[in-house]
């Protein structure tokens, strides 16, 4: 995976690499997601998890973590990708996720805005990886980039009035302040608003 990309791990080939035929594989993996999952769960092994916090520093361990994951995804696109249609259930993927709730609770929220909220913080980590590993990946992403860049510039303020106000802040920050950003608010938003969505 790490030499040719996700794309080009299929069961034959690792098979070959492992010296073996591709239905021994499928006594230890289903199938392609299956092994995906277990791909990522093997990188996740490499991810730093807290322990216990005190509430008044869960919220900024919390918002390291998830970017900590986000970034290792961002290395990773292909599986960030295939991430967002799977159900990873590895130890790995579950330590990360008992390790966000833990952190949640923490924070003093209720039990069911941390068992609610873990799938929305890891779902926003996982796609902006997706994302943002994606546009790496593209000789395209750049001039894309630019193109929407230059269009926010020269919009008129007369026609996209709310443009014209904020065009500067549009693209400010860098992506590390804006990822962390992206968190807090998320946090925000779980610890405030309740079951019923109010």
């Amino acid at each position: 995976m790490r030499q040719d990309g996700l794309e080009r791990v299929t069961m034959r080939r690792l098979a070959t690499e492992l010296d073996t035929g591709p239905a021994s594989l499928y006594v230890y993996v289903a199938n392609m997601a299956e092994l995906h999952g277990a791909l990522l769960d093997e990188l996740l092994g490499g991810l730093n998890l807290p322990g216990p916090a005190r509430p008044a520093k869960a919220r900024a361990i919390l918002v390291d973590l998830l970017c900590d994951y986000t970034n290792l995804l961002v290395g990773h696109p292909s599986l960030a990708r295939s991430v967002l249609s799977l159900w990873p259930s590895g130890p790995n993927y579950l330590r990360l996720i008992d390790s966000v709730l833990g952190l949640l609770l923490a924070e003093g929220l209720g039990r069911r805005q941390a068992a609610w909220g873990v799938d929305v913080l890891l779902q926003h980590a996982t796609a902006t990886a997706a994302e943002q590993g994606t546009r790496s990946e593209s000789v395209e992403a750049d001039g894309e980039g630019y193109r929407l860049a230059t269009a926010i510039e020269e919009a008129s303020a007369a026609e996209y009035p709310n443009i014209g106000l904020l065009r500067d802040e549009m693209f400010s920050g860098t992506g590390h302040q804006r990822l962390r950003w992206q968190f807090a608010a998320l946090l925000e938003g779980i610890a405030t608003v309740d079951d019923a969505g109010r």
